[in-house]
């Protein structure tokens, strides 16, 4: 069943909801998702983190939602509801928008072959400050990813005997619907050394090229102003 009426309160014990939440730096850039699930009396059950490395922000808040619906099928919980401030996302799983972008069609339709094997299923839009704790976990996975934050692995949950969240981003290498992608990984540290306050230099054939032999550690973003 891919959507259901709200749940009777003696059926609503059997319920877990998820926020879940996408995003990029730069967009495409840097991405990662986050999602806190929680069960019926409101307790955390799970949080999942993971860092997706150079995609858009619809990537990332499809692969939150492909997160969450595989969580709740590997640990057998039937009845999910899904909370994300990703209004496009939203309206497409609801089928009230049409799925024009190919990169995301693909993410769609894993969506929709998780959502069948559930028995009940509900997916609401919210604004961004309801959603503060998937946009927290959103960002730790991208910090991991670029080195801004503590080295950990790409994926969290506090599910007694696991740890690490099923990655979902990129369902077209799963073979059926009971495989689960690879997670990726984070991206190694940003170098500690410290280049100085300006550099010089020039562009060409695409390529940066600097003055008086200067170099420039690994992992840094630069701003090229042109004089």
């Amino acid at each position: 069943m891919l959507f259901s009426e709200p749940a009777t309160t003696a059926a609503s014990a059997n319920w877990i909801s998820a926020h879940c939440d996408g995003g990029a730096r730069g967009n495409p850039g840097p991405a990662g998702y986050g999602a806190q699930i929680t069960d019926a009396k409101g307790q955390v059950i799970a949080e999942l983190s993971e860092y997706l490395g150079h995609r858009t922000n619809n990537f990332a808040e499809y692969s939150g939602l492909l997160g969450v619906l595989d969580w709740a099928l590997t640990h057998h919980h039937p009845n999910l509801r899904v909370v994300s401030d990703s209004e496009l996302m939203v309206k497409q799983i609801q089928g009230k928008y049409k799925v024009n972008s190919p990169d995301l069609r693909p993410l769609w339709e894993e969506a929709r072959r998780r959502i069948a094997r559930l028995d009940h299923f509900q997916i609401t839009h919210a604004l961004r400050h309801k959603n503060k704790d998937a946009d927290r976990l959103a960002n730790e996975a991208m910090d991991r990813g670029t080195g801004r934050g503590p080295a950990g692995k790409p994926g969290t949950s506090s599910t007694p005997g696991s740890n690490s969240s099923p990655s979902a981003a990129a369902p077209a290498k799963a073979s059926s619907q009971n495989s689960r992608p690879t997670a990726t990984s984070p991206a190694s540290p940003v170098s500690s050394s410290k280049p100085p306050a300006m550099l010089r230099g020039f562009t060409r054939d695409g390529a940066i090229h600097l003055l008086g032999n200067a170099t420039l550690p690994d992992g840094i973003f630069v701003k090229i102003v042109p004089e």
